[in-house]
Order: C-alpha cells, then structure tokens, then sequence
C-alpha cells in the first residue's frame, strides 16, 4: 500500500530516533570507518523516503534500512579513487551481502553499542569532544541538541564532531570495549554521555513532544550494561539509580495531551514504586562504599524527592545538605542555580534571589537559570519582575510544550 509523503517521513524520522545507534553501529563495526558509516546510513533514509511510499514499509524496516546502507557504502567504496586501498574493505562487505541475500530481522542485527560508546570515549580524543561524539553516533541526536547540552553554537560543534571522526581513522582508535587495566579512565567520559542521552530523553531540546522515552530508556539500558561489566562500581551505580529514580516520574510529568506537568503539580500515585525501590537501594549501596562521587550525590537528592509525600513534606534542608557536599567537588554555576531552587524552598523565594543574582552572567543564555529565576520572582511578589524573567525563557526554549508551559505560568500571574 502507497503511503502519503507526511506518513511515510514521519515513519522513517521515528525508527532514525529509536534505531539510529544501533544501527550505525552495527555499519561501524563492519565498515572500521565512522564518516562512511554515517554517510552510508543517511543515504539509505533518502532511499527509505522514495522506496517506502512506493512499496509501503518493508517486512523488517530496520533489516531493510541495514541491508541498504551496506549496498550505499559498496557504491561510496566503488566511487572512491582510493578504490584500491579500500578493496578488503569492499570484499568483506561483498561476503556479507552475499551471506544475507534478505534483509535481516531486526533482532538480528548485531548490537554493537557498547564498543561504540568506548571507541568515542577513547583518551585520544577531547572529553567534550568525546561526548559529543557519542550522543551523535549513539544516541542520534542532532548538532543543534548537543549543542545546547553544551551551552555551544551549533557551528562550533559540527565543526568538533568532524574533527573527532576524523581524529579516530587517523589515529587508528580500536573499536572494542577496553580491558579491566583500561575501563576507569574512560568510565568517566562514558558517564557524562549517557547521562546527557538521558537528559535528552527527560526534557527534550526539540519535537513536539517534552518527553522522549526511548533515550531514557536507551541511557538506562546501556548504564544497566556498564554495571554488569563492573558492578562494584559506586558511580556506576550512582548514575544508573539517579536515572531511575527521574525516569520513575515519567507518568506523572505530562497530561494526556502532552502539556508539562511541574513537580509540585504530579500526582505522585503515578511515580512508579519499583524504579523507586531499586534507585534507593542502588543509591544507598554505593554510598555505602565510602566514595561519594557526584552521580551519587544526584541520585541521593533525588531519592529525597522520591520519598516525599508532598513538595512541601519534601526534607529541602537536607537536599540543600546534598548540594554544598557537591559543590565542594564541582563548584560550577549549574550546580549552584540547582542549590539555590532548593533554598527557595528550605528557606525563601526572597533568599534565593540573593544567591541568584550572582548567577546572572555566568548563566545568562541558560534557559532553565531563566525559568528559575522567574519562578522566585513569582513567588516573591514581583509579578512585572517575573514576567519578563518567563519571556526571556520562553525565548531560549527550543521545545514547544516546554513554552506552553511558561506562557501558562505567565496567564496565572
């Protein structure tokens, strides 16, 4: 059945969210080349965008889109006027599709992730560029959303992602999963990338959606993973219980339409209790080890919030507790606008005014440091004050339910 043009981009734009890492990383894995795999991939979408309307979806749309991106990469290889160098490569991929004449299940594709995420974290390449690289190639985010996870133009980091590529072949960077000797010093790097993914996933940067599930549940999927590899790791489990605990929320944070829901407005009967229970024992397992690291300290905090009845019922003073430990480890403006919300309701609205004012330059293009400061100043009875504090925030959004939201607060004034 021929699909009209919208459907059939719509269907193509959501499996390149839910199977975009899986994917190229099962071309990384066969093709040793991150730029051919990627160009290779995108090819096969615009092939899926003619071929899909015509035909209707494939039996295996993702086996279809694999099996495509391979023949892509023959015809990138073939095009090549390095061909001769390139021709191991071609052959090999030749075998495989002679191997698999079908296009494979898609439970059969080989799950190369984990080897993903260690190859952009290899110690050869930049941290930042390191994460980056990962949310790209793993997570299937685009430019301009890790570009605002890192407070970034969105030139600078296409221009870094293109570089780390590069960087990789022309280094020779393995792509396997270090060994024991090697994993700590890019556990680290590894950390930051999957929280960031989840990040993604919890408060979307764009879409139409606020929420996307399926890089929450990508990040906890592949963190679940690196504990299995090294379970007496205390940040590990730190990070794993801290996206549990938010991700338990995940029902209680937007109504059936969509539309956000802030915490003190969730109907906390819809946090689920069995992620509850396994981050708080997660949680108090690796404090229990005596390195307090900052996952850790994230996942305590939420672990408070997790255990209230109520926003008001909720011990502010001991998450206040939790922060200057934190801050004592990363003394960085983020930390201390996350502080300061906390104050605002251990203490006074007009108490974390005075913490956030000295926020102003350091944060000033920081969306949620707006939003915050906005909230305190409604709070505090400075209503004109607040208004234009919500404007600067609805300004800085990239996601529309994330503005309705705002406007809302603004209507309520």
């Amino acid at each position: 059945m021929e699909l009209p043009p919208e459907a059939n981009a719509q269907t193509v734009n959501a499996l390149v969210r839910r199977e975009w890492g899986r994917l190229l990383s099962s071309l990384i894995g066969s093709l040793r080349d991150f730029q051919l795999a990627e160009d290779s991939l995108q090819d096969a979408l615009e092939s899926a965008l003619i071929h899909w309307q015509r035909s209707g979806l494939p039996r295996s749309p993702s086996g279809w889109l694999l099996q495509t991106a391979r023949r892509k990469a023959i015809d990138r290889i073939r095009r090549n006027k390095n061909f001769e160098r390139k021709s191991a490569e071609y052959a090999a991929l030749i075998t495989m599709e002679q191997d698999a004449p079908e296009p494979p299940e898609d439970h059969s594709i080989p799950d190369e992730r984990l080897r993903l995420i260690f190859t952009c974290c290899h110690p050869a390449l930049e941290e930042k560029s390191r994460i980056a690289l990962t949310l790209r190639t793993l997570g299937g985010l685009t430019t301009r959303e890790i570009a605002r996870a890192f407070l970034d133009k969105e030139e600078a980091m296409a221009q870094r992602l293109v570089r780390a590529k590069q960087k990789i072949a022309a280094a020779g960077i393995p792509y396997v999963v270090p060994d024991a000797e090697a994993l700590p010093e890019r556990l680290a790097s590894v950390l930051g990338v999957l929280y960031l993914i989840f990040n993604e996933g919890y408060a979307a940067t764009s879409g139409d959606t606020y929420l996307r599930h399926s890089l929450c549940e990508e990040a906890i999927r592949l963190a679940r993973i690196l504990h299995a590899l090294q379970p007496g790791e205390p940040e590990i489990m730190g990070l794993l219980a801290l996206m549990l605990l938010h991700d338990s929320r995940r029902s209680a944070r937007s109504n059936m339409e969509g539309h956000m829901i802030a915490l003190e407005d969730q109907d906390r009967r819809l946090w689920h209790a069995d992620q509850i229970a396994e981050g708080i024992e997660l949680v108090e397992q690796a404090l229990a080890l005596g390195h307090a690291g900052p996952y850790q300290l994230q996942a305590a905090i939420s672990a408070v919030h997790a255990e209230a009845p109520s926003l008001e019922a909720t011990r502010w003073e001991e998450i206040v507790g939790l922060y200057d430990i934190f801050l004592q480890q990363q003394p960085n403006p983020v930390v201390r606008l996350n502080r300061a919300v906390a104050v605002s309701f251990a203490h006074s609205a007009e108490a974390a005014l005075t913490e956030l004012s000295s926020l102003n330059s350091e944060l000033a293009g920081y969306q949620p440091f707006h939003a915050a400061l906005a909230d305190c100043l409604r709070r505090s009875g400075l209503l004109k004050e607040a208004q234009a504090e919500y404007g600067r925030a609805i300004e800085l959004s990239g996601n529309p339910r994330e503005r309705e939201y705002l406007a809302l607060r603004i209507s309520k004034m």
